[in-house]
């Protein structure tokens, strides 16, 4: 399954972009991946995984601004269109138990 943050937060003085900053480092800390400057992603095994990840952001969150959380299935997922541009990552990304290099 795969777990994803959106998010819209308020950028207008210093404490906000502190804010900002913090959550977005928290994301990446706690595996998240950017797939957009406000969307991030995270794996997650099973359904017990993904509340744990949604607990742990609702205890996480920034005081002001909007976060999202959508949860999608790996077909789901994977049937994401590129209308243009393409995706990129240095991050081996496959739902296989073993990959093989």
């Amino acid at each position: 399954m795969r777990v994803i943050v959106l998010f819209d937060l308020p950028m207008n003085n210093s404490a906000q972009v502190r804010e900002y900053n913090q959550f977005r480092k928290y994301l990446i800390r706690n595996g998240f991946m950017m797939m957009q400057k406000s969307v991030y992603c995270k794996l997650a095994l099973n359904l017990t995984a993904v509340n744990a990840i949604i607990e742990n952001l609702r205890r996480n969150h920034p005081d002001e601004g909007l976060v999202q959380v959508l949860t999608l299935t790996e077909k789901q997922f994977s049937k994401i269109e590129f209308i243009i541009g393409k995706s990129y990552s240095d991050v081996l990304d496959s739902d296989q138990k073993m990959v093989i290099l």
